[in-house]
């Protein structure tokens, strides 16, 4: 994408929601004495220090999606698409390792149902490449 080239509404649509996202996390991990104590890396539950910790990483993931789609870095859909895999992929592992978890069949419903955001953000990042070469001179 060109400086020049208008930023297509659903890439302010995932900057407002990548930036909403942010800030609730914000406000949990820090409001929140239940939640804040507890981190989930890979399907992996983090707790305590460790939780504490990790929770700006995920803050700092939002912030750094907000500003990507928002300015239209070029590497943003396949950034976002691979961490959108990434969730899905930490549900259904989480599902199985976790005492709180439904077992592997809930976690793979789960990790299809997320994966397709993943595959909505790739398509698009296709579209827009598509387009940006026809444009460009």
């Amino acid at each position: 994408m060109t400086a020049d080239t208008p930023r297509p509404w659903f890439a302010t649509a995932a900057a407002v929601y990548c930036a909403a996202s942010a800030v609730f996390l914000m406000a949990r991990d820090l409001l929140v004495p239940e939640v804040r104590d507890v981190e989930v890396w890979l399907g992996f539950e983090l707790r305590g220090r460790a939780a504490h910790l990790t929770a700006p990483l995920h803050w700092a993931i939002f912030a750094g999606g907000a500003f990507a789609f928002w300015t239209q870095w070029r590497g943003v859909w396949t950034a976002a698409a691979a961490y959108a895999f990434y969730v899905a992929l930490s549900h259904l592992v989480w599902s199985e390792a976790s005492p709180n978890g439904r077992g592997w069949p809930i976690g793979l419903a789960q990790a299809a149902a997320l994966s397709i955001p993943g595959w909505l953000l790739l398509r698009a990042g296709r579209a827009l490449r598509a387009r940006d070469a026809a444009v460009a001179p």
